[in-house]
């Protein structure tokens, strides 16, 4: 299930993120960095993914 995680947070970050933690302000977080460049919201997703 984390490979489907990753390979969403690569291709849209805030999915990546909702799938592992829902609504939490990890999430919004991770819509803000997508805003404001796509590389940030990869990263923070893929940290929050391996995170957990």
């Amino acid at each position: 299930m984390d490979i489907i995680k990753i390979i969403f947070a690569v291709i849209l970050p805030p999915v990546g993120v909702f799938l592992e933690v829902g609504l939490t302000g990890a999430f919004w977080l991770n819509i803000l960095l997508t805003l404001l460049g796509y590389i940030p919201g990869i990263i923070h997703a893929i940290w929050i993914i391996a995170r957990h």
